[in-house]
């Protein structure tokens, strides 16, 4: 069965299988199996996408790419050189593919042919089911009223930077609304640019770079500047090497074919991407892959302005499925750092997310399977219907919710109550989240989890009923390392959860940079911990915890070796001070099972 269809009918079923271990101890009709459809009455059902597929499995169910070894590769023989002198041209070796219009250069057949000199005009392209390669040797083509170079018909058009070389396109100032070819730079044909030299395109009436199939960037320092769109290939936009960088008046990177679930999708395999753009930074129509490279994206001009929704600031953004799995990811946007209408696949990239908004955000599953993510800034830290962390490392700092399974219009961590649990999850079996959040730390509208891996939150001083733990299903804690401190509620595992855990809530707050200890009956300093925030109350959990012993938290002393989230490698008590006793797989007075109350 194509994967695009497994997408679409069976994606609940493989999701199913992912999530159902660490799922045992909710109930049936609490079970909310990652990219599920939902049935929840606040989410609108529709078709999730598996958020466990590959980069490879998302590409292999694409359009290939139309670049093929040898593209740039030309026999000098062959090359017919075009030079422009202003206002017009000069064709050598007596071609008769090429003719010369005044200040328009038409090239009518197949081959290779070099541009030098300076021309006000327009190169056109027009060479049905023809191969023509056009290498750029030190060519500016500016023109006033169209396309510096637009190929109207052809099979593919291969640009060549020569290397060395210096070369700039400049095209109108505005287009007809129903114009086609509509960029400084445009193909109607498959597009590939490549070669080691530089090109400078300036869009100023629309597009900088455009194709109407598919577009691949192979090398060359590309520099765009476009009142709309900086680069966009129709079908799809492969970036595979080179220097790109990209200011735009919309979006930076752009695939916009939504009618063919093959295509539409943006993929970065390697070099180095820069976009600046007042809208998204890179927008594809289903699907996002970057498997190499650098990618840095501002966006709506940063985490520090408000998002809106027209335009979309967003950073990284997919309407099937975006997947990070390789290459360095940076992104500062006024929206969404990295947003998809489908899921996210966090599987071995770097990424750094500063964002207005969400720091990563899918509206079915987000799954991290490995790599190093870190949420610098943001609203909502990291949010979707069903998260599930498998492995990697995941830091979040969020003024509101840090992990958030949630959704639909009534989700969100605002405050409030009365949402009864809902067909969501948040669930951690391996790897390391860190969490610094000033509303809700870990936090689901459904159930969670925590089966494996290390989970620290540090909660700051907030009131709207928030704490570091609030999970209206319950708290299974059946694994793993589970350290969360903070003020306001106390959310506590469930009292069934086949790990012992203990909640601790003590008279008065501690400051911020005090070393909390968990000690056992026998004087043993069982977890150390240096707050980051004002603290009041502890949930600990771990091996070392057994149900129904007493441990006390004491206050002082030091803490030694490598920190997690300030969670110690170990610590001494010195004159520690003992805060408070606690009956490990108790709830404090006023707490509760994941909070003890239903909330948004």
């Amino acid at each position: 069965m194509n994967m695009r269809i497994r997408r679409n009918l069976t994606a609940a079923i493989a999701s199913a299988v992912l999530a159902a271990a660490a799922l045992a101890g909710c109930t049936d009709s609490e079970t909310a199996p990652s990219g599920a459809t939902s049935t929840s009455s606040s989410t609108t059902t529709t078709a999730a996408v598996d958020a466990t597929l590959s980069a490879a499995q998302v590409l292999a169910d694409n359009e290939s790419s139309h670049a093929a070894a040898g593209d740039s590769e030309y026999d000098e023989s062959a090359v017919v050189d075009i030079t422009l002198n202003g206002g017009s041209a000069t064709v050598g070796g007596g071609a008769t593919g090429v003719t010369v219009d005044g200040s328009t250069v038409t090239i009518a057949a197949g081959g290779t042919y070099r541009l030098t000199g300076t021309l006000t005009g327009q190169v056109v392209v027009n060479a049905p089911d023809a191969t023509v390669k056009l290498i750029l040797a030190g060519a500016t083509v500016t023109n006033s009223s169209g396309p510096a170079i637009a190929a109207t018909e052809g099979e593919k058009l291969v640009v060549i930077l020569a290397g060395g070389s210096q070369n700039s396109l400049s095209d109108a100032s505005s287009y007809a609304d129903d114009a086609s070819a509509n960029a400084a730079l445009y193909s109607a044909a498959n597009l590939t640019i490549a070669g080691t030299g530089a090109l400078t395109v300036k869009g100023n009436g629309n597009d900088g770079i455009a194709s109407q199939d598919g577009l691949v960037v192979e090398s060359g320092t590309i520099t765009v500047t476009a009142v709309d769109d900086g680069i966009r290939g129709k079908d799809y936009l492969i970036v595979k090497g080179g220097t790109v960088t990209v200011t735009a008046g919309g979006d930076g990177l752009k695939a916009d074919n939504s009618e063919d679930a093959a295509k539409g999708y943006v993929a970065v395999a390697g070099g180095t991407v820069k976009i600046t753009a007042k809208g998204d930074g890179v927008d594809a129509a289903t699907d996002l892959v970057v498997t190499g490279g650098t990618v840095t994206a501002t966006t709506g001009g940063g985490s520090g302005t408000s998002p809106t929704d027209d335009p979309s600031t967003k950073g990284l953004k997919s309407a099937a499925i975006t997947v990070l799995e390789g290459g360095t990811v940076t992104v500062d946007a006024s929206d969404d750092a990295v947003h998809s209408d489908g899921s996210v696949h966090l599987n071995g990239a770097t990424v750094t997310a500063s964002s207005g908004d969400d720091g990563i955000h899918a509206e079915s599953s987000i799954v991290v399977d490995g790599g190093t993510v870190e949420v610098a800034s943001s609203v909502e830290g990291v949010e979707a219907k069903d998260i599930l962390v498998n492995a990697g490392s995941v830091t979040v700092t969020a003024s509101d919710d840090g992990i958030n399974a949630a959704g639909g219009a009534s989700s969100g961590g605002q405050g409030g109550g009365g949402e009864a649990v809902g067909d969501y999850s948040a669930v951690v079996t391996g790897g390391t989240v860190v969490i610094h959040s000033g509303g809700d730390g870990f936090d689901s509208n459904g159930t969670a989890t925590i089966s494996g891996g290390t989970v620290i939150v540090n909660n700051g001083p907030t009131g709207r009923g928030n704490g570091p733990i609030d999970i209206n299903g319950g708290l299974q804690m059946d694994g793993g390392v589970l350290l969360a401190a903070g003020t306001g509620m106390v959310g506590a595992p469930n009292a069934d959860s086949g790990q012992g855990w203990l909640a601790a809530s003590m008279d008065t707050t501690v400051p911020a940079g005090t070393t909390l200890h968990v000690v056992d009956g026998d004087g043993t300093v069982v977890a150390t911990f240096v707050t980051s925030e004002t603290v009041q109350s502890v949930v600990y959990s771990s091996a070392a915890i057994k149900n129904g012993a007493q441990y006390q938290l004491y206050a002082g002393g030091s803490a030694s070796g490598d920190s997690t989230g300030g969670l110690a490698q170990s610590g001494s008590l010195g004159s520690a001070t003992s805060k408070v006793t606690a009956t490990a797989g108790t709830a404090p007075a006023g707490g509760g099972p994941g909070g003890g109350r239903p909330r948004r």
